[in-house]
């Protein structure tokens, strides 16, 4: 079969490289410049940093299927995210762990002290939360809550913490022991070369061609026995019922001499700081030696017709906008809607390989 494979990013390159192996013709575009979509790599030319050019990215997984995946096109070297936090003039570890909560509210609390105290402190009048807020009132408290999370979270999706599901914040762990890893996950690592030469290799392969700076025209569809389109569900459709709501990101890059802030993601908690987060890249690769470094602070604001889509919003109550394009999307029967803004949800990288493979799966079946 002529497939056609719209996104150069990870989710494509995943299902692109299992067609080709199945002897399909595989044509990638992309309407950028470069292969990797958000997870795109390259050196900064001044310091020879590399930068995660769209943001940070960390690989962690308890998928060891997807472990063993992204292994056989990079080599992986162990990296563990240790975040830290400015609130209220001090710096403190995240996610909230055992230092964070004797730190903040100066005591010395034994794993069991912490967890009995938070318990008191926590809102238990709350049953079954629904929104963002109410889950970190039932698990933390007011004073943790309105610290850590409440202006960042104000700052990232432009909403109320009332607005957003409880589901966006069960990605964040609270610890009662001192473990300042920010994810759980048995692996985790960053490819010693970046992703975007983790990607190249994924789509190097005789039966796939790509093609860059080539943006989507939907009388392509009619030219291939079927498309994956990991765009905006809503461009797809050329936006005909309205405009889906998404967030975008700006950066602000900077380079120093030395060492800025000591650690790779320092995020900034309070609502009158405008960024919500500065990330320092020579920090994502330990293994290497700099004397210059390159930071970024980052900016969210709502997505515009010009901007990148970064995060589709998902809000209390759902979409019936997105409902709406979604029964669209079911009756085109020749493309499959893929990745995180094609299926309009939140997916890290491993989430994206494990949806690509099954994606790949259930198309090979049929």
């Amino acid at each position: 079969m002529k497939i056609l494979m719209v996104g150069a990013g990870l989710t494509c390159a995943v299902i692109s490289r299992g067609l080709a192996e199945h002897g399909h013709e595989v044509t990638v575009i992309d309407s950028r410049a470069h292969i990797g979509g958000n997870c795109h790599t390259e050196r900064d030319a001044e310091t020879g940093v590399m930068q995660h050019v769209y943001g940070p990215h960390i690989f962690h997984t308890d998928d060891a299927e997807v472990w063993e995946y992204v292994n056989r096109f990079a080599t992986f070297v162990p990296f563990v995210n240790r975040v830290k936090a400015v609130a209220k003039g001090s710096v403190y570890s995240l996610p909230v762990n055992l230092h964070t909560i004797n730190q903040f509210f100066g005591k010395t609390f034994s794993p069991d002290e912490a967890s009995q105290f938070i318990a008191e402190i926590a809102d238990n009048t709350i049953a079954e939360p629904e929104s963002f807020e109410e889950q970190a009132m039932k698990y933390i408290g007011k004073d943790l809550y309105e610290t850590f999370m409440k202006g960042y979270t104000e700052k990232q999706w432009g909403r109320s913490p009332k607005e957003l599901p409880a589901s966006i914040l069960k990605r964040l762990p609270v610890r009662f022991n001192y473990d300042d890893n920010y994810f759980n996950h048995p692996f985790q690592g960053m490819p010693e070369q970046g992703y975007t030469a983790m990607i190249d290799n994924i789509l190097d392969h005789a039966n796939i061609q790509v093609l860059l700076n080539t943006p989507f025209q939907h009388d392509m569809v009619a030219e291939y026995d079927h498309v994956f389109y990991s765009g905006t569900i809503d461009g797809y459709f050329q936006y005909r019922l309205g405009r889906l709501p998404y967030r975008t990101l700006t950066f602000e890059k900077h380079i120093a001499e030395g060492d800025f802030q000591g650690c790779a993601v320092l995020n900034y908690c309070d609502a009158d700081m405008p960024y919500t987060r500065i990330s320092e890249h020579k920090h994502f690769s330990p293994w290497e030696t700099h004397k210059g470094t390159v930071y970024f602070k980052e900016f969210s604001s709502e997505c515009g017709e010009g901007d990148t889509p970064y995060y589709p919003v998902n809000l209390l109550g759902g979409h019936e906008l997105l409902s709406a394009y979604q029964e669209l999307a079911v009756s085109e029967k020749k493309t499959s809607f893929v990745g995180r803004l094609g299926q309009y949800r939140y997916m890290d990288m491993d989430v994206c390989i494990r949806t690509a493979l099954d994606e790949l799966n259930a198309f090979l079946r049929n």
